[in-house]
C-alpha cells in the first residue's frame, strides 16, 4: 500500500462565503500520484471552512455564486446567521480574545486590534455542519465521481481574505 499527500490552496474573499470547485486539482494529485486503486481523502486545513460533494450546477446568481451554494448559504443563514454583534454567540469571549492578541503575527487575526475581525462563531458552526472532509474512490488511476459530481471548498469566514489549504491523502496501491 503507498500513500501520496499533495495540497490545495486557494484565496479566499472577504464579505460572504467563498466557493471554490476543487475537483480538477483533487484529479490532478490522484494522477500523480501513480495509485492505481484505493481512496482519496480531502481535508480542510481551517475551522470555519468544509468540503463538501455537491452537483455542478450550471446556474449562478448576479454575485456569480451557482444555485446550489446560495441555497446552502440561505440555509445554513437560517440556522446560523452572521454575526454582526457581541450578542450574536457566546463565541468569541473575552479569554479567547486575550489569546489572540499573545499570538506572533497579531496584525495577521486582528488587524489594527479590530476584535471585530473575529466575529465568526456563525462560520465555525457552519463548517462543522457542512464538515471538514471528503473521502472518494480511486479507481484505474483517476478521481472515481458521478458525471456532475463536484467537489467544493468553502470557506464561511467572511472577516477577512485569506489564503486557505485543503490537503489531499491518496492512498491504495
Amino acid at each position: 500500500m503507498a500513500v501520496f499527500k499533495g495540497e490545495i490552496t486557494v484565496e479566499t474573499i472577504e464579505g460572504r462565503p467563498d466557493y471554490h470547485d476543487i475537483t480538477q486539482q483533487i484529479a490532478d494529485i490522484v494522477g500523480e500520484s501513480g495509485i492505481q486503486e484505493g481512496i482519496v481523502s480531502v481535508i480542510s486545513a481551517h475551522t470555519t471552512c468544509s468540503v463538501f460533494v455537491e452537483e455542478f450546477d450550471h446556474d449562478r446568481t448576479p454575485a456569480g455564486q451557482t444555485f446550489l451554494q446560495a441555497d446552502l448559504d440561505d440555509g445554513l443563514a437560517r440556522v446560523f446567521p452572521e454575526q454582526h454583534d457581541w450578542k450574536t454567540y457566546r463565541y468569541p469571549g473575552l479569554q479567547h480574545f486575550e489569546e489572540v492578541e499573545t499570538w506572533p503575527n497579531l496584525d495577521a487575526w486582528l488587524p489594527g486590534g479590530d476584535r471585530t475581525k473575529l466575529w465568526n462563531g456563525d462560520a465555525h458552526l457552519r463548517a462543522t455542519i457542512v464538515g471538514s472532509s471528503v473521502t472518494l474512490e480511486v479507481g484505474d488511476g483517476t478521481l472515481q465521481t458521478g458525471e456532475t459530481t463536484s467537489v467544493y471548498f468553502v470557506d464561511f469566514d467572511r472577516c477577512r481574505e485569506r489564503t486557505r489549504r485543503c490537503r489531499v491523502v491518496v492512498i491504495g496501491d
